[in-house]
């Protein structure tokens, strides 16, 4: 990820769109926004860590999916899909811009009991109807086309290989950034520390330089800090930090063709790098919210639950040795995992871009679409995300997705 170097203190003392956080989301936004001819406002981004060292973005395992249970969903990451494939094209043509592709080695669920073998089967119906891959695989099935997998245990599989696997996330966020500030986005190294809200609106933001920016609209894409975010409006937002782990490991024994991402009924994945080289993750079956800095790695958990389980998968990782290690966050929604996205409806000019639980760098796309439309129009218009307005947080109507990892 190429490091940015950005001022402090904004050029100017009032902007049409401040956006509070600058990595993937808010550069999504930010760089849509700056595509869309019909939006001739001025935009600021405020990164409180221009570094990005710290972010959900750069702690990413960088992979995408098809395999949802919601049709929305899908669609997210079919326009994802489009967007990576054809990168170029769809910033512009720029020369600069390298041809990217999803390497799609696939996502495969094991289901150990009936009932979870049930939720696959009923997936698979949403995602078919929607032009997804998806196929279902039995044991025998799946021994066939992997044979190292131990599947003892295993009632059924789904795996989709069409644009599904793993992209250069870190890529495209650079050359939305880079495109966006070429454009007249301006970004700065800093911080929001207050609002000033009267009423039903937020007339400015402070920030910890002690600036005090007038807004006309305030985005609030400031990942796992959403919820403080948030406060500073008024407004509470059922987001929080939640850690997750992640290993990349050498095998003795690589295996003789591509390990797709390979979601173990414990909730242990583990996927192919290339070289005899693999990533694994997981989190505690206790998962907490912890501190905005708490990036430890509780070290036992690798050896305790992490390596057992993918060992007893694959057998041929009995013998491993762990290259590299890290924790980072999800922006956790506790509500129902999913996005929320628009308008508050107690602050209209509040604008939410929150709670991805782990989905965030996938769904960036159309998000920052989204989020640019509804500022430039006041609506949605190319996918309707309504479903992920707050409203149903107020109405207290979830929306179930069952594929979560």
């Amino acid at each position: 990820m190429v490091k940015a170097t950005f001022e402090a203190v904004p050029a100017r003392a009032s902007y049409d769109v401040v956006i509070v956080g600058g990595a993937i989301m808010g550069s999504s936004t930010a760089w849509f926004l700056s595509d869309n001819p019909d939006f001739n406002g001025s935009v600021l981004v405020v990164e409180r860590d221009p570094s990005y060292e710290w972010c959900s973005t750069a702690h990413s395992n960088s992979c995408m999916r098809q395999q949802f249970s919601t049709e929305l969903n899908i669609r997210i990451s079919q326009f994802a899909a489009d967007f990576v494939n054809n990168l170029r094209e769809n910033m512009g043509g720029d020369e600069r811009i390298p041809d990217l592709a999803i390497q799609s080695f696939g996502y495969l669920y094991l289901a150990d009991t009936n009932d979870f073998a049930d939720t696959l089967r009923s997936n698979q119906k949403i995602q078919k109807a929607a032009g997804v891959a998806t196929q279902l695989m039995t044991p025998d099935q799946i021994l066939e086309a992997y044979p190292f997998y131990n599947v003892d245990d295993v009632v059924l599989g789904s795996i989709n290989k069409v644009n599904e696997g793993y992209w250069d996330g870190a890529t495209v966020f650079d050359w939305w950034k880079r495109q966006a500030r070429e454009r007249g986005v301006e970004y700065v190294a800093n911080e929001v520390v207050t609002m000033t809200r009267s009423a039903n609106r937020i007339d400015s933001v402070t920030l910890k330089t002690g600036e005090t920016i007038t807004c006309g609209q305030v985005v609030n894409a400031s990942g796992p800090r959403a919820a403080a975010t948030a406060a500073m409006a008024g407004v509470t937002l059922p987001v929080e930090p939640r850690k997750r782990y992640s290993y990349i490991f050498k095998a003795e024994q690589p295996l003789d063709r591509v390990l797709p991402l390979t979601i173990d009924p414990s909730g242990v994945h583990m996927r192919e790098i290339g070289g005899g080289t693999y990533l694994a993750g997981g989190h505690p079956g206790h998962d907490p919210a912890v501190a905005f800095d708490d990036f430890t790695m509780d070290h036992g958990f690798w050896l305790d639950h992490v390596w057992p389980i993918i060992a007893t998968r694959i057998p041929a990782f009995e013998a491993v040795k762990v290259q590299s290690e890290w924790a980072g966050h999800y922006a956790f929604n506790t509500f129902d995992q999913n996005a929320i996205i628009g308008p508050h409806p107690e602050v209209p000019n509040f604008l939410l871009l929150n709670g991805f639980s782990g989905h965030g760098l996938q769904q960036s796309p159309a998000m920052g679409r989204g989020m640019a439309e509804v500022l430039t129009y006041g609506e949605f218009r190319s996918l309707d995300l309504g479903p992920f307005s707050y409203d149903r947080i107020t109405k207290s109507d979830p929306i179930p997705e069952t594929a979560i990892i």
